[in-house]
This record gives structure tokens, sequence and C-alpha cells, in this order.
């Protein structure tokens, strides 16, 4: 058995995926969020986790996340901000990444399928590329490999031309979002990975360990906090 098949037999158990979101709507699963959101979504809370795809503190961050989502996934948008340096002198990224130019490609892919994939696909992506391990993100195989696991059509759906479809990650466009991206990152004034932002506002760092987590760092504690931020959000919006 070849180790891409052997991949796709394991991915379907073992990756913490929210696969079963698709299935059935999220109340069903976990009932009401509050009674304040049973029935009417408003604004969803902006949750940023500003990493590098190829950190470690990134992968504790996002296995966290992952569990967060399971859930509060209907009332928040969760995006990925890159921590990188821009340089024009960089010939394929324009960026210098801190872990190689894998993790820039890594970097590009996710950027890719969070624009053109469905949302839970795209975090499907991004979970089954830290299911291979961190030197392994960024690879090409490992892009296509996990395109095919999370549902994606890499080449039909334009994840595969954005980033490139021989899962590259040096197509134009995803080059372009991975600059744009970093500088939005850097204007955010987000240089740790993983820095967590819920509403725009830094709440924690995993920098080796949980650091500046005031409200905490579990996964009921980021619960908790979106919970309170996005009743927050919406009272302020219907008063």
């Amino acid at each position: 058995m070849t180790r891409s098949t052997m991949f796709y037999s394991l991915g379907l158990f073992l990756l913490p995926t929210l696969a079963v979101s698709t299935q059935q709507p999220f109340a069903l699963k976990h009932g009401p969020v509050t009674s304040a959101v049973a029935t009417n979504i408003d604004i969803k809370v902006p949750v940023k986790l500003g990493v590098m795809s190829a950190c470690p503190d990134a992968l504790v961050c996002e296995a966290v996340f992952d569990k967060v989502l399971e859930q509060v996934r209907e009332i928040v948008d969760i995006n990925l901000t890159y921590i990188a340096k821009l340089n024009s002198s960089e010939p394929d990224f324009g960026v210098t990444c801190m872990h190689g130019t894998n993790e820039c490609a890594g970097n590009v892919q996710q950027l890719c399928t969070a624009k053109y994939a469905d949302p839970i696909a795209w975090w499907r992506f991004v979970q089954c590329q830290n299911f291979e391990g961190r030197y392994r993100v960024g690879l090409p195989e490992v892009a296509l490999n996990c395109a095919s696991a999370a549902g994606i059509d890499w080449e039909g759906g334009g994840s595969g031309e954005c980033a490139g479809v021989d899962g590259g990650g040096k197509g134009a466009e995803g080059v372009l979002l991975l600059q744009k991206n970093v500088e939005a990152t850097e204007k955010l004034g987000v240089r740790k990975s993983c820095t967590v932002l819920i509403n725009g506002r830094p709440v924690c760092v995993h920098d080796s360990e949980w650091k500046d987590c005031e409200a905490g760092h579990t996964v009921a504690d980021f619960v908790q906090q979106i919970r309170k931020e996005y009743v927050l959000l919406n009272r302020d919006e219907n008063a």
C-alpha cells in the first residue's frame, strides 16, 4: 500500500474534521450556543490566528481551535494571518518565511483554498497538512493529497489555478495573496506564532507555551470568549 493510499484511508478517520457539520445543522448536533443565538445569526465573531504554517506553535493553536469550532463554528468567521517578512529580492514569493520556502508555499496553498473552497473544506485542508507534520507542510504532494481528502476540486475549483496546479504553491494569484496577507499581518502588529485575535484584539499567544492569556487558553475558555463577544456584537447592532 502506498503512502498516499494509506493517507486517504487514515485521513477519513484520524483527522479531527468537522465533516459531520455538512450532514446535519450545527444546532442539532450541539444544541443552541446560547439563548441569544439559537434562532438568528447576525454578526459572526472575527477570529484570526497569527501563524506560520510550518511552525509548531501554529499546529498546537490550530488543533485547539479545531475543537473550539466544533462548538461555535456557526458564529465565527475564522481566518489565518501569516507572519513573514516582505522581501522583493525573494524570487518565488517576494516574502521570506521563517521556516523556509516550503512554509511560504504552505501559506499560499492555505490562502488559495481559503479563497476558493468551502470554509469547512478549507479548515479540513489545513488540519490535513498539520496531520502530515510541520516538515511536510507546503510540499506539492501533501497539498494535492489534502485537497482530495478535504473534498476540494483542486484543478476545477480555483484553488489549483491560484496556488499552482502542480501543488507547488507558486501560482501568481496565490503569491500576491500571500504578500497582501503578510502586509496586513504587519499592520496588525502580530509578530508571534501563534497569536489569537478575537474581534481584532489579541487575547492569547502560544510561543512554546501559552502566554498573555488573561481569559484562559483552554477550549472552554476560547468558546466562552467567543460566545460573549457574539452577544456583545449583536446587542450593539440591534440596539
